[in-house]
């Protein structure tokens, strides 16, 4: 029976070949644009994280401010300091952290014999590798017994070793930090930076060593990451710090708390909202093409009025004209939604990466966004082709199985 009935309509649809072809290619084009506009959601969602996970997500890094609320007896504007026993007190009392690293930062003479600059110095704990996922091109990071030993050894980042060595391999070379001599023993991989942004001209020493070059008395901050709520986390930060500072926690002036995780979670507000956009785009095209196949449905309908006259003065009930009707409707629509997801994996594949961080900054070819077509894309745009199928279907083939038998048969 269901095999008759999709013959049946298969040999409908090669009668009016030109009129079916055109119908096809709308469900096709309309298939294919929900499926393009939901890959190009879903690849800018990607790039989005991409540039993030550069870092790590769960990643918080915490700086000292003034003030600017009354807390107890003191009044606002008192400066916030911090000292490493602000790192034991936060690794001892905030649940969840991983690893934590104090941090000094000074700007100085960067030199070698050939080269002069003035660049940023970091002094940090060895966990700032894990930290901020500071990924090793060439060499090795310092160790925990350089920084118990304060050994005047450095890493350098990706742009400082071109500027300072040109093609020459740095690992064991010497380089003089403010006048300093250290040794090189490790090259970092490049960051994405944009413009005159100068995260790949940094050096990184040992932070017991960094007091060599600046004085240790207070941090210019402390960098962490964790497992857990983000939100739950910097909530016992701010206590934590606000109880040892006397700063109310509430204070969002006393310390500075950069949290990726919800910096993150903003945007991807942002991208869930933009793929909805997308999603209401792409079903209004396909909408669009349904009432395209409504309207060449209707017009077989209306061709067909005496053969459905005979139909029924033969026997055949009104689900029969209902069943057989729709059933061309999805055949049509079963065929340009495999055209048109055929289609879109052929214009994935020929466009790849559109350009998007990688304009904007160097190295971000990974943050661009690709039109990976995944099998929920896939799906729910299956899923949206066979609503908009069956409503498109349903209309001309009710119309069909309502038809009085004589006036059909009384129709020219």
């Amino acid at each position: 029976m269901l095999r008759d009935l999709w013959g049946q309509a298969w040999d409908a649809m090669l009668y009016n070949r030109r009129r079916t072809a055109i119908t096809i290619a709308g469900m096709a084009w309309g298939i294919a644009t929900v499926v393009l506009l939901l890959a190009y959601g879903a690849g800018f969602s990607r790039a989005i994280e991409a540039i993030f996970e550069q870092w790590g997500t769960q990643l918080i890094g915490v700086f000292p401010g003034t003030t600017s609320e009354q807390a107890g007896g003191t009044k606002a504007g008192v400066q916030v300091r911090f000292t490493q026993d602000d790192v034991d007190r936060l690794w001892n009392t905030v649940p969840n952290l991983q690893h934590i690293s104090p941090m000094l930062s000074k700007q100085v003479s960067v030199a070698n014999d050939l080269h002069s600059y003035t660049w940023w110095v970091n002094g940090y704990r060895p966990e700032i590798q894990e930290i901020m996922r500071l990924d090793i091109d060439s060499g090795r990071f310092f160790t925990d017994l350089d920084d118990q030993q304060r050994e005047h050894v450095a890493v350098i980042a990706s742009e400082a070793k071109s500027k300072l060595f040109s093609g020459q391999y740095a690992i064991g070379q010497r380089i003089r930090i403010n006048g300093i001599s250290f040794t090189v023993i490790g090259v970092l991989k490049p960051k994405m930076q944009e413009g005159d942004d100068d995260v790949n001209r940094q050096i990184y020493v040992p932070f017991s060593t960094m007091g060599d070059i600046k004085d240790m008395k207070y941090l210019d901050g402390i960098w962490m990451n964790y497992t857990g709520d983000h939100m739950a986390v910097e909530q016992a930060i701010r206590k934590t710090l606000a109880a040892a500072h006397n700063f109310r926690p509430s204070d969002r002036n006393a310390i500075f708390v950069a949290n990726l995780m919800e910096q993150l979670h903003q945007f991807r507000i942002i991208t869930i909202a933009l793929q909805a956009l997308l999603l209401f785009i792409g079903a209004l095209t396909l909408g669009i093409a349904g009432i395209g196949l409504m309207n060449i449905m209707l017009v077989a309908v209306q061709q067909r009025t005496r053969e459905i006259g005979v139909e029924k003065a033969l026997g055949a009930q009104k689900r029969h004209i209902l069943v057989q009707f729709l059933a061309e409707a999805l055949v049509i629509t079963a065929t340009g939604g495999a055209i048109g997801i055929a289609l879109a994996y052929a214009v994935s594949i020929a466009v790849g990466r559109i350009t998007f961080y990688s304009a904007l900054a160097s190295h971000a070819e990974a943050a661009d966004i690709y039109l990976l077509i995944s099998p929920t894309i896939v799906l729910v745009a299956t899923g949206i082709l066979i609503v908009v199928g069956l409503i498109s279907g349903m209309v001309p083939a009710m119309r069909a199985a309502n038809l009085n038998p004589i006036e059909a048969l009384r129709y020219e």
